[in-house]
């Protein structure tokens, strides 16, 4: 059943809970990788990150670490780390005896304990924490001692589940550079389950996206950013302009029907399909162009941050388009604005119909 490739591999792997199901998953993952995990909530994700630790058994399919099958294995033996959003620290102990616990589990000697303790320490910065207890302690520093008391075990792998989603914006970023540092220091394979896209696009080598409980691709993140190849991807990305229409070949080209307008495109796909374009890659403009050109009016205006957000009416459809805010395009925009929306044919992103 080995049929992918990489260091870990899950090979068909199916669990039902209640009424949700991970449904078939397959995915191969390599040695060192950032690997993230996406997903809108309730996608599966958790889920998924505690069947490859072993903390949820499988109903169907099955894991391997190389050669070796450990879909029966316990978590204790997989030697994974996991680290949960709210850490799961014990309250009762301090920095200190939090991170060193596995270690005294094994039953190491006192000097092996404290060599490891003081190595995983000066990796994360964290000796002036070592006699707190959590309760005392940040979001952010609770965090580091988290990923202190997974990292001195020495995984194989490294399990994130959403460690960023519960912190500040500053310290978000901050903790964010942290784990980029120790994956690059560490070459360890890292697993990281979140539902910010930006999190992916800064961490990750390659990533996943489940939606509801079924892998629905798998690749870097801007060619998931930019190709998504399914309407459920493209619209937890973000792209906000997809459409249904249909190729039609005129010699030797390719286009696809808007309305009563045309857009050139290049792809091999026939027939019915979906396409879409990132509303930053849509160019505003007071004149007409010779491709992909479409008329419309301008229907709504929102200041979003450094951007804009403008919406086009065409032919009763809205087009969306995210403009910087002192971008030359932003003219004379008002609500009833007459405008032309043009999209270069390489943009356009044409998937299948399902």
């Amino acid at each position: 059943m080995r049929m992918n490739a990489g260091y870990l591999r899950l090979c068909g792997i199916s669990r039902k809970i209640g009424n949700f199901e991970l449904r078939n998953i397959s995915l191969g993952v390599e040695r060192g990788e950032y690997f993230v995990i996406l997903g809108p909530s309730g996608a599966g994700k958790t889920l998924l990150l505690e069947t490859i630790a072993g903390l949820q058994r499988v109903d169907e399919g099955e894991t391997w670490i190389g050669e070796i099958n450990i879909t029966h294995w316990p978590p204790e033996k997989r030697q994974f780390g996991f680290v949960y959003q709210d850490c799961a620290l014990f309250p009762h102990l301090n920095v200190k005896d939090n991170i060193a616990f596995g270690l005294k589990v094994r039953r190491l000697y006192s000097r092996i304990v404290q060599k490891e303790l003081d190595d995983i320490v000066d990796l994360l910065g964290i000796s002036h924490l070592l006699e707190r207890y959590p309760a005392t302690l940040s979001g952010g520093e609770k965090q580091r001692v988290a990923l202190a008391r997974a990292l001195v075990m020495k995984p194989r792998v490294l399990l994130l589940d959403e460690p960023l989603s519960a912190l500040d914006v500053p310290m978000r970023e901050a903790l964010r550079d942290e784990l980029k540092r120790l994956h690059r220091l560490t070459g360890m394979l890292m697993i990281h389950v979140t539902h910010d896209f930006t999190e992916a696009m800064l961490l990750a080598d390659r990533a996943a996206v489940i939606v509801d409980g079924a892998l629905a691709q798998v690749g870097y993140p801007d060619e998931i950013f930019n190709r998504p190849q399914s309407r459920a991807v493209a619209e937890f990305v973000g792209t906000q302009n997809v459409f249904q229409s249909k190729v039609i070949n005129q010699n030797g080209k390719k286009f696809v029907q808007f309305g009563k307008s045309q857009l050139a495109v290049e792809t091999d796909l026939e027939g019915t399909v979906n396409f879409s374009f990132r509303p930053e890659d849509v160019v505003l403009s007071s004149s007409r162009h010779p491709v992909n050109c479409l008329r419309g009016v301008v229907d709504f205006i929102a200041r979003q941050g450094l951007f804009t957000r403008v919406v086009v009416e065409v032919e009763g459809v809205g087009v969306v388009a995210l403009l910087a805010s002192n971008n030359g395009s932003m003219y004379a925009l008002n609500p009833g604005t007459p405008v032309f929306c043009v999209i270069p044919p390489e943009v356009i992103n044409v998937f299948p119909d399902k």
